[in-house]
């Protein structure tokens, strides 16, 4: 008896042929084919497929090519100067002819990467509402999560294998934004698929919309998410336990990515749930592994180890704990011990330096400097813990601009003639100290990266490029490395690995920087794939046999080979 399979989505299935050529086979067609967006060619339907998809006189009589439809777009593109207008144009696009707006960007990534995500992104999530046109992804809210299964059964992809949630708690560096953070999950899935290989087929953007503490919200008309305070305690954890379930039902190859959860929250979801499904938390873990990425290169172009800096983190958010739980990391992997390695990294938050003798939030503990290594220090502010630490490394995760002022970074200078000053809130006004300015206080001589794309600094007749620590160089090459080994789960492991594939990356090719160009993030992510691949066969979390006692060169190609590229495949009627 033959054993039916079932088709990738409702909409269409890919098949092979028999030269092993992958084509589509549609499961509509006419008019309806054009209204799905990773079906719709445009006018680049050839005369052949008009005609056998009943397509013949819907369309304008041109064939194009899916270089010409980009190269046309791109003209209209450059003409829009705002850049939230430019994120609308983009959007739409993805909505109505996905595998050309996945071909646009893929083209121009390094200039559009700040449209579709940050900075421009905290934008779009702010005007979500507003600037809302089609409906994509899955929603969640108050009003229909005990009907989880039957809403994720609507979604017409079969085989999703990557799922970005966010409940917009903490989106950025901008806090709740409702149901507006729907344009987070968006805008990273269209990061995996540029940058990370992923078939957007494979994608689902998820919105937890448990509310928002936001009263302007809640009253104002236009705002489209449920109009209720945010769910907390039991009746949060009922509700994504209630997802979580659905999704293992529904998608059980799915990894989930959590996305923007408030400090407390993030770190509650990713313990409850990272053994139950294959799933990591960006803000704390991806955040942590690039900018040690950062560091690691930074100390190699001053000659030194990372085990020779002392670290001041500024902010104790989720991404500041996880930068100070990566800098650990790499310390203890140099040598250290606990011991040494609480006398050298400093996180501080509102309140100043994390001692182990004040009340803090229990995932601060672990981040703590011991009370007795500060005796006798002036204070614990922001100012002292730099020259009382001696510290060499600046790392700003607070969200507050002006942080790194001129006294600051001056201070720093006072430790080392080439102190690490590492901005890196986004957006762009929430950084703490321009690059221009932390360049020209030290006379070009810190060492800095950012968080939101920058141009480069002209000072004294010298060039000095900004590289930008962004996320975008981990997690998609984390996820697809964990999707190829089809991992029962994401390793703390896995993830410090991927920083070290991602600094040797950036080493090898460009050993002048601290991160490589933006124009390179799908050449990164596939190391950083081959790195998490490698990883979880170490650590017997991966389930996918084809992988296992291949070279790392052999790794690299299967990679290669399933890295999903914008193309428009052929159509075969059946």
């Amino acid at each position: 008896m033959t054993q039916t399979t079932q088709p990738l989505t409702d909409h269409y299935d890919v098949k092979r042929d028999s030269d092993g050529h992958r084509y589509l086979h549609p499961l509509v067609t006419g008019f309806n084919l054009t209204r799905i967006p990773l079906l719709n060619k445009g006018t680049a339907f050839t005369e052949d497929e008009r005609q056998k998809l009943n397509l013949d006189g819907l369309l304008a009589p041109q064939v194009d090519t899916l270089e010409e439809l980009a190269g046309r777009l791109y003209a209209d593109y450059v003409k829009i100067k705002d850049p939230l207008e430019r994120h609308v144009f983009l959007r739409g696009l993805q909505d109505r002819n996905e595998v050309l707006f996945y071909a646009l960007l893929a083209a121009h990534v390094e200039e559009m990467l700040p449209i579709v995500y940050t900075p421009t992104v905290g934008l779009a999530v702010q005007k979500f509402s507003q600037i809302y046109r089609y409906a994509r992804g899955l929603t969640l809210s108050t009003n229909n999560i005990e009907r989880a299964g039957k809403a994720l059964a609507n979604v017409p992809l079969n085989d999703v294998r990557i799922i970005v949630a966010t409940d917009s708690s903490a989106i950025l560096g901008i806090g709740d934004q409702g149901f507006g953070g729907m344009a987070i999950s968006i805008g990273k899935l269209s990061l995996y698929t540029v940058a990370g290989g992923v078939g957007p087929d494979k994608t689902l953007p998820v919105e937890l919309d448990v509310g928002t503490g936001r009263a302007d919200l809640r009253e104002d008309p236009s705002y489209l998410g449920v109009k209720h305070d945010r769910l907390k305690g039991e009746e949060y954890l009922r509700f994504v336990d209630r997802f979580v379930e659905a999704t293992l039902e529904r998608f059980p190859k799915a990894i989930i990515q959590w996305e923007d959860f408030s400090k407390d929250t993030a770190f509650m979801v990713l313990d409850r749930y990272r053994r139950v499904v294959p799933s990591f938390n960006d803000d704390i873990q991806g955040t942590g592994a690039v900018v040690l990425a950062g560091v690691l290169n930074a100390c190699r172009l001053k000659g030194e180890t990372l085990a020779d800096q002392r670290v001041v983190i500024s902010g104790a958010g989720a991404g500041g704990a996880g930068v100070a739980a990566a800098i650990r990391e790499g310390m203890r992997r140099e040598g250290l011990t606990p011991e040494q390695i609480s006398e050298r990294v400093f996180v501080l938050d509102s309140r100043g330096l994390l001692t182990d003798d004040r009340q803090m939030e229990d995932y601060k503990k672990s981040l703590a400097t011991p009370r007795a290594f500060t005796e006798g220090w002036a204070g614990t502010g922001l100012l002292d813990v730099i020259r009382e630490g001696k510290a060499t490394v600046l790392l700003g995760l607070s969200g507050v601009p002006n942080t790194f002022d001129e006294e600051v970074v001056k201070a720093a200078m006072a430790n080392t003639p080439r102190p690490l000053v590492f901005p890196l809130s986004n957006p762009t006004a929430n950084c703490e100290a321009l690059p221009e300015d932390v360049l020209r206080w030290s006379n070009g001589a810190a060492l800095v990266a950012t968080g939101s794309p920058f141009d480069p600094v002209t000072l004294n007749g010298e060039t000095y490029p900004i590289g930008q620590g962004n996320n975008a160089f981990i997690f998609p090459g984390l996820g697809f490395g964990a999707i190829l080994a089809r991992v029962r789960e994401i390793t703390d492991e896995m993830v410090t690995e991927s920083a070290y594939a991602l600094a040797a990356y950036t080493q090898r090719l460009h050993p002048g920087r601290t991160f490589p160009p933006v124009s390179e993030l799908g050449d990164a992510s596939l190391e950083v794939a081959v790195a998490v691949i490698k990883q979880a066969l170490k650590n017997g979390v991966a389930t996918e046999f084809s992988i296992r006692g291949l070279s790392d060169d052999e790794l690299l190609e299967v990679v290669k080979a399933k890295f999903w590229q914008p193309k428009y495949l052929p159509f075969k009627v059946e």
